[in-house]
């Protein structure tokens, strides 16, 4: 009963950890804007995060079964990846468009603000539960 209490905020912790690792790499773009066969970097999180909330899970009767839709969100792990599919326009083999870049921060800012909202909004809710359960 109490871990569908935190569910909520499990996820959110989760892609707000995301976020922030995303801001890290946007940073790390910019930064190396100038910097001669640079790769930019990116953090793919949704799509982990689909396949761990994907509708179907199998029942393990044994724990040499192999699991099937049983990734919790706490077993994703964040990782900062080289795009190396992007191809350069530029002779120098720099990857970066900075104008990609800010609009792909202004767009995380806002994804991470709105995350917070949630985060607090969540926290506000088992507050009120734990001081109603107090009466």
């Amino acid at each position: 009963m109490i871990d569908r209490l935190f569910n909520q905020t499990k996820l959110l912790e989760k892609a707000l950890d995301a976020t922030w690792l995303r801001n890290e790499a946007i940073s790390q773009n910019i930064a190396n804007v100038d910097t001669p066969g640079y790769k930019r970097k990116s953090v793919a999180f949704e799509e982990y995060l689909s396949e761990a909330e994907s509708g179907l899970k199998g029942i393990r009767t044994d724990k040499r079964h192999i699991p099937i839709g049983e990734r919790d969100v706490d077993s994703i792990e964040l990782k900062v990846s080289e795009d190396n599919q992007s191809l350069s326009m530029r002779l120098d083999g720099n990857s970066v468009d900075i104008d990609s870049e800010m609009a792909s921060m202004a767009k995380n800012t806002i994804q991470y603000n709105t995350l917070i909202q949630g985060l607090d909004a969540e926290f506000k809710k088992i507050k009120s539960a734990i001081y109603e359960g107090r009466r």
